[in-house]
């Protein structure tokens, strides 16, 4: 009897030790670091059982931003507005530099500026796409982007648009007869009626060069409000991209589309002139950080950087001036509880550092795609158009260099230690020279753009706008570098001030990158496996920018510098709702948030009838129902395989079969 009663007792006690290691178990799962998207076995069942804790999740990710669904886009003039005379003050035209992120408000001040000095505006010459570069012969530079039709058409109220100078003023700008000026991003509109008009008026024809990224101050006074709605048609309504872009950028949405999904579109900004500008070479290795640094003794040599050559990178990027590497972004995305199996396009035609600076990214979002894994290669050649055929070898070998040359230039390379030469009895390969990089180990100066490189730079602007389409109409947007404050427009910009415009109330993070990167070195020695506390800060911080806090962060830095990426309140209106926040101010009496109009009765009617729909009604009904079966779905996915790098699944577009790292 008493040896039963005993093994009754270890029983008992064997099933409590039990019961207490399940429930520690439990908790551990619960409240571990181990991983950053905090979720377990329960949490799904949960999910099953109550489908609105999944509707809740998804709207945390994917959801509208409630007190800016009250925003609507209204840019039409809203004074006295005369439609332009032909009898005018002469006619402008320009020669326009850089890339995508430059032209587009450059374009837009031209417009209000032609309106301002009541001009005729010849079609401007974008330089990146003339014919000397290789274009195609069905394009002249600016239709080689933009619909020349479109643009003419839809700015016919404000300003007279043409194609080309009249023939008998042509001869006189081929003599260099008319004045041309050089006007700088910061140009007030006094500098136009005082210094402009008058040669204007006295020529009838004047010339602006370009280059700066705008020719008018982003910030007008409150009595010229009228120009910055003009900005607004400028690039929401005239400014269309030539019918083939549009057709492939919404082909490549419904590819998006196609999956299930929502998706997510990632900007990296990592750009050679913007890095060069903030001294982040550091941040890279080799042969990135040497470009770098060249390039940044360029912009001091020309005056448009005043600072020391070599500077502190991991100062600046505390600083919060470096841009957010992939890495950092993707560890972001995941506190923020974004799945394994998100979709992410990334956007950009250029990316420093190539394919190698991503492959953290794509460990932890195998589901990273972009236009050559959405599109075809005859897609994107279609989109080029015929071109002539380039000499199909440029490379040339440098000139041989006898050993004291190579001596004397090893005494005076300073003192960061640059690579020795190879042995004599090594040939120096010929692909070791003919990478894009491979001149930095030969000269001290970069060479000259080779044919190639030139078409290359017009095939960077349509990549840029197929990226744009794509951008904007992302269920949410996450900006890897933007408002740097250089004065220089950028690509992520552009499309945050968009997606304000079009659709105020979609999800466009505007990362404080001083504070994320305070928060990235609290927790560096555990980056990748963060307390839950800092994962909540994260959360914290990123939900506050999608909002209000987040608009008015964007108004005191970005809008000083590019009116096109805060348009607010200018160029939009108010419908009258519980939610309208309250007005906020800057120290110089700038609204910096609020003091919208309230939107016409024409479009308060629309929009109670769009919601009286029955469709939409049972449409959102129907989301709702399906939501969380997708939340299900996307919890059971399994992570990457860490040993093999390998995944159960792909999406279903055609992958390139070999990558090269240095692309």
């Amino acid at each position: 009897m008493i040896f039963k009663s005993n093994i009754k007792w270890v029983a008992l006690i064997g099933l409590i030790l039990s019961l207490f290691s399940l429930l520690l178990h439990l908790l551990l799962a619960k409240f571990s670091n181990v991983s950053l998207v905090e979720y377990s076995a329960l949490t799904g069942l949960q999910e099953g059982l109550h489908p609105k804790l999944g509707t809740q999740r998804h709207k945390k990710l994917w959801g509208v931003v409630k007190p800016l669904e009250s925003l609507q886009p209204y840019a039409n003039p809203r004074s006295s507005y005369p439609v332009p005379n032909e009898k005018n003050n002469g006619f402008i035209y320009a020669k326009i530099y850089g890339g995508f992120e430059r032209i587009r408000p450059l374009i837009c001040d031209l417009v209000a500026i032609s309106r301002l000095l009541n001009a005729t505006l010849v079609i401007p010459e974008i330089q990146q796409s003339t014919r000397s570069k290789g274009i195609s012969y069905k394009f002249k530079s600016f239709s080689y982007l933009y619909n020349e039709e479109q643009f003419i058409a839809s700015l016919k109220n404000d300003i007279i648009i043409v194609k080309s100078l009249p023939e008998k003023l042509k001869l006189g700008r081929r003599n260099n007869e008319y004045p041309t000026f050089r006007p700088k991003s910061s140009s007030s509109p006094s500098f136009y009626i005082k210094e402009i008009l008058p040669n204007l008026k006295k020529f009838k024809v004047i010339g602006l060069i370009l280059t700066d990224g705008g020719c008018l101050q982003s910030i007008l006074p409150p009595s010229m409000s009228e120009y910055q709605r003009l900005r607004c048609r400028v690039a929401f309504q005239a400014l269309h991209f030539r019918p083939e872009i549009q057709v492939l950028g919404r082909r490549m949405v419904e590819r998006l589309r196609d999956w299930g999904q929502p998706f997510l579109a990632f900007h990296p900004g990592l750009v050679r002139d913007t890095l060069a500008y903030h001294g982040c070479a550091e941040l890279f290795q080799d042969v990135h950080t040497e470009l770098i640094q060249y390039r940044r003794a360029q912009l001091i040599k020309q005056g448009i950087l005043i600072e020391e050559l070599s500077v502190d990178s991991h100062l600046h990027k505390e600083k919060g001036l470096c841009p957010l590497m992939p890495e950092e972004v993707g560890i972001l995305l995941r506190a923020m509880g974004y799945p394994p199996k998100t979709i992410i396009y990334l956007a950009g035609s250029e990316t420093f550092g190539g394919q190698r600076v991503l492959i953290p990214l794509r460990a932890m979002f195998t589901n990273l795609v972009d236009r050559t894994s959405l599109c075809s290669s005859q897609e994107l050649l279609d989109l080029v158009g015929p071109e002539t055929p380039l000499p199909l070898d440029t490379f040339k070998f440098p000139p041989t260099k006898t050993e004291e040359q190579l001596k004397e230039e090893w005494k005076k390379a300073g003192p960061r230690p640059r690579p020795l030469p190879p042995p004599p009895d090594r040939p120096i390969y010929r692909h070791e020279k003919e990478g894009w990089y491979g001149w930095i180990t030969e000269t001290d100066t970069e060479p000259d753009p080779s044919p190639m490189d030139l078409r290359m730079e017009a095939h960077r602007l349509l990549w840029d706008a197929l990226d744009y389409i794509v951008s904007v109409e992302a269920d949410a947007f996450f900006p890897g570098f933007n408002n740097d404050g250089n004065g220089w427009p950028d690509f992520s910009s552009l499309v945050m001030g968009q997606r304000l415009f079009e659709n105020p109330s979609s999800r466009t993070y505007r990362p404080d990158r001083k504070i994320l990167a305070e928060l990235f070195n609290i927790t560096r020695e555990n980056l990748y496996h963060p307390k839950h506390n800092w994962t909540l800060s994260v959360q914290e911080l990123l939900n506050e920018s999608i909002g209000q806090a987040g608009l008015i962060r964007e108004s005191l830095y970005s809008k000083p510098t590019s009116f096109l990426s805060h348009p607010l309140p200018e160029c939009s209106c108010r419908i009258p709702s519980d939610e309208i926040p309250a007005q906020v101010t800057g120290k110089d009496g700038r609204l910096l948030c609020g003091g919208e109009d309230t939107c016409p009765e024409w479009m308060q009617r629309g929009m109670e009838m769009l919601k009286g729909e029955p469709g939409v009604t049972e449409k959102s009904k129907a989301d709702e129902v399906e939501l969380p079966e997708y939340e299900a779905d996307l919890d059971e996915q399994p992570e990457t395989d860490e040993t093999s790098g390998n995944t159960n699944t792909t999406l279903q577009f055609d992958q390139d079969e070999e990558m090269d790292p240095n692309d």
